[in-house]
């Protein structure tokens, strides 16, 4: 099998070749660091390789199958893992120059289970500073450009890690999403980003344990992997007090499932977001997919009111917290957004806090009771298609005015507002060859059915099997 076709196999199949010795992990991860050399220069994906690391865990994995140890659910798989989330003994930047020999001296738990369960790391994956923003540029390594035309953005903030899942440089990434950062880069790179439900996941260290909007999930080039990778990395933890008790195992099990008579609310625009006619016109190109399933599907959306609000006042207070040492003593290495979001939350009262805190609730319980009569949410992941890399963010839409610098991913943020799993699966592509995914909302803590529905749209339309030509050679 040429190296080129192996790293693009699903890491399903791959996972299973290397099960049956059909495939050694050595044999896995030579093919890779091979076209990670090839295809990495000319986007700017994976920003620490440890080529040298990676080879000899992958000798090290070949031995413990040879042997007849049991094997994890991702044994062998060559996995990037976002330059946010804490490695042991491996440079972590947060993408801040304040951190740039940065070596953690633990790892995350997210990193502990991915371990566990076989994943072999191959190195760290470009994020925007701090994470903040959807658009993948930093100071220390640069920006992140999108495989499907190196002039635009491939989104964030887990931009590295999407961009390298479609240009097979990796089989699966770790990411995580405050306001969209698992979604937005999925759907302009043509892959699948989970945000699970608050908990699914359990986050450790995090000294803002009970903090619901920011969570971590998989991301990967289909759906049964990123399903693959959930079964992995989810289960509860007691050192995560939101963790969620059902155990992973739960989405090991076959995505299949019969959804005639599924009821779909289909929304162009949540009700009033401006939103580009691209991205409308290639997602109700394959509204046909869900009705060629047996969805029943109506143009409704749930009242959002609040939800803007709750989402910038609740970001604006973690980011308060998590920034203030830094301001005082490197405020001239922090980019002026993050300062402007951190001096928000300063800025935030008690009595403001409580008031949010309540709509919120009455947000939750408005989308709940619309969502007892549709089982799912059908909407833009993102606003706008990939944009100039350039730019650091967009600041209008449909000749409407954007406020704030992540004002162009309400469409993300407002299902991180109100805590409902969502998944960002490849949908289709502009006129001018740009990916838009479609975004697909579940119930409370639904997150099984989420992966089921977009599995079977998935299979409906197969929009993620056309690669970027920049990882293809062409």
């Amino acid at each position: 099998m040429p190296d080129s076709e192996l790293c693009f196999l699903t890491a399903t199949e791959m996972a299973g070749l290397i099960r049956t010795g059909e495939l050694s992990a050595r044999e896995v991860m030579e093919a890779h660091l091979q076209h990670i050399d090839r295809v990495n220069s000319k986007v700017n994906a994976i920003v620490t390789l440890l080529p040298e690391r990676a080879m000899e865990s992958a000798r090290e994995a070949d031995e413990r199958q040879s042997r007849g140890e049991t094997l994890g659910a991702l044994h062998g798989l060559p996995i990037g893992h976002k330059d946010l989330v804490s490695t042991k003994g491996i440079r972590t930047t947060f993408g801040s120059p304040i951190y740039s020999d940065h070596v953690p001296t633990e790892d995350a738990l997210i990193i502990q289970r991915l371990r566990a369960a076989g994943a072999i790391t191959i190195g760290k994956t470009n994020t925007p500073e701090f994470g903040a923003g959807s658009q993948t540029f930093n100071k220390v390594f640069g920006e992140t450009l999108n495989p499907y035309d190196t002039t635009k953005t491939c989104g964030g903030s887990s931009g590295g890690a999407a961009v390298a899942l479609a240009c097979g440089m990796i089989a699966i990434a770790d990411g995580s999403d405050t306001g969209g950062s698992l979604r937005n880069p999925a759907n302009f790179c043509n892959v699948v980003g989970l945000r699970p439900s608050p908990g699914r996941v359990p986050v450790y260290p995090n000294e803002m344990g009970w903090f619901p909007i920011s969570v971590q999930g998989p991301m990967a080039r289909t759906v049964e992997d990123a399903a693959l990778m959930l079964s992995a990395i989810a289960g509860p933890d007691d050192r995560s007090p939101i963790s969620i008790t059902q155990p992973g195992s739960l989405f090991a099990q076959p995505l299949d499932r019969d959804f005639k008579g599924a009821k779909i609310a289909w929304s162009q625009d949540f009700g009033d977001l401006p939103v580009e006619p691209s991205v409308t016109t290639a997602i109700d190109g394959k509204r046909q997919a869900f009705e060629s399933l047996g969805c029943e599907i109506a143009d409704a959306a749930p009242d959002f009111t609040d939800a803007d609000e709750t989402f910038k006042a609740w970001r604006a207070w973690k980011f308060e917290h998590k920034f203030r040492p830094l301001l005082e003593t490197h405020r001239d290495q922090i980019k002026d957004t993050i300062i402007w979001n951190a001096e928000s939350g300063a800025e935030l009262t008690g009595p403001q806090l409580s008031t949010i805190e309540s709509n919120r609730t009455r947000l939750y319980h408005r989308v709940r009771e619309f969502m007892e009569t549709y089982e799912f949410l059908i909407l833009p992941v993102s606003q706008v298609p990939p944009f100039d890399v350039t730019v650091p963010y967009i600041s209008e839409i449909n000749g409407q005015q954007l406020d704030t610098y992540i004002d162009w991913m309400k469409s993300c943020y407002y299902i991180s507002a109100i805590g409902l799993p969502a998944v960002s699966v490849p949908c289709g592509f502009t006129e001018d060859g740009l990916p838009v995914g479609v975004q697909i909302v579940g119930r409370h803590q639904d997150d099984l059915g989420v992966l089921q529905l977009a599995y079977a749209f998935q299979q409906a339309t197969e929009t993620w099997k056309r690669r970027p030509d920049v990882a293809t050679g062409q």
